[in-house]
């Protein structure tokens, strides 16, 4: 048994100890607080009564040393990287929820978070953390960045037809949807209640922080500079994603080809499901599960495609991804404690 420790409150926090509740092989055995130290974690969150006895202790990651084999980072940006150096430097194993390894451009994360980055040598150890992708590099890990939810619904479909030579030079246009856990727990105006119930707007355009990121991986993928167009939406829902996502085919590829391409990279992989053609996905299929569901229509008449995907933000898009990754570099079955489907309705 594998003993862990969550740094961090939040709703990834949470769904983390949800999902670990039910795994074989990782135990949490602490979960540190900044705010609510001494607090039974039952009576922060209700759902996990019967299911987690933690108390939540001051966050000090002194108390970790020689206690833990890995550790989650469940931490806003700007706090991890150093907390990071640490625990690697005792042989501790991290997955980074935040976004402090996700970029690898110390000058893009000042633009777009605002701060120096603390630890850029780490960048080139961190691997990014989507497993249908870099798996091998995630297994050899002792750092992973999990990848950002809106990034997540959009480099997985998109990266396999880039990487092929499949989709035009033309700018991708990436249009998300996302429930409102994904703005954490933490009160922010404009995500209460009165603020998005009966409502949908869009926020973030241009200058949305997980944009530099979904751009990076794409290119990575092409293998030369990828432009895009990226609107975020927020929708009154609690959790969900989805995202919908348009190109223009290259002269001569079809909506065979596409399929062809995503079921090669795809077909047998235990958290991406592609949908049969006609069918496009439901955040109701994803709800509370980590998978991730693509569906695709091609016009035949100019070549234009449009792929939808969806998951749950705050599991393949955040919580649920990071134990995949974290049972990779444990040496682990990929899919421990995350068999579960999604909840329906």
């Amino acid at each position: 048994m594998f003993k862990t420790a969550i740094i961090g409150d939040g709703y990834t926090a949470v769904e983390l100890l949800r999902l670990l509740a039910f795994h074989n092989s990782i135990k949490a055995e602490y979960i540190l607080s900044l705010d609510f130290a001494g607090n039974p974690v039952e009576q922060m969150y209700p759902n996990l009564s019967g299911y987690s006895d933690l108390i939540c202790v001051k966050s000090d990651i002194g108390l970790l040393e020689g206690k833990c084999d890995a550790v989650f980072l469940a931490l806003p940006h700007g706090v991890s990287a150093p907390i990071a150096k640490q625990l690697l430097d005792w042989g501790v194993k991290c997955v980074d929820l935040g976004a402090d390894f996700r970029l690898k451009d110390v000058d893009t994360y000042l633009e777009y978070y605002g701060l120096t980055h603390q630890e850029p040598r780490l960048l080139e150890q961190a691997v990014y953390g989507i497993p249908e992708l870099y798996r091998e590099d995630i297994k050899r890990a002792g750092l992973v960045a999990n990848p950002g939810c809106y990034p997540t619904s959009a480099i997985i479909p998109l990266a396999p037809l880039l990487k092929n030579g499949l989709l035009d030079k033309q700018p991708l246009l990436i249009d998300s949807k996302s429930g409102v856990s994904g703005a954490g727990r933490e009160l922010k105006t404009g995500s209460q209640f009165c603020e998005v119930n009966e409502g949908i707007r869009p926020y973030g355009i241009g200058s949305h922080r997980h944009e530099p990121e979904i751009i990076q991986e794409l290119s990575r993928a092409t293998g030369s500079p990828v432009e895009l167009y990226f609107s975020p939406h927020l929708v009154p829902m609690n959790r969900g994603m989805l995202s919908t996502i348009y190109g223009r085919l290259r002269p001569g590829v079809n909506e065979e080809d596409v399929l062809d391409c995503l079921k090669e990279q795809y077909g047998t992989e235990p958290f991406v499901k592609l949908l049969a053609p006609g069918v496009m996905p439901h955040t109701k299929w994803v709800y509370g599960g980590n998978q991730l569901q693509i569906g695709v229509y091609v016009d035949r008449r100019n070549g234009q495609l449009i792929m939808a995907s969806a998951l749950d933000n705050l599991t393949k898009g955040a919580s649920g991804q990071a134990i995949q990754n974290m049972n990779l570099m444990l040496g682990l079955d990929e899919t421990e404690g995350l068999k579960a489907p999604g909840l329906f309705p």
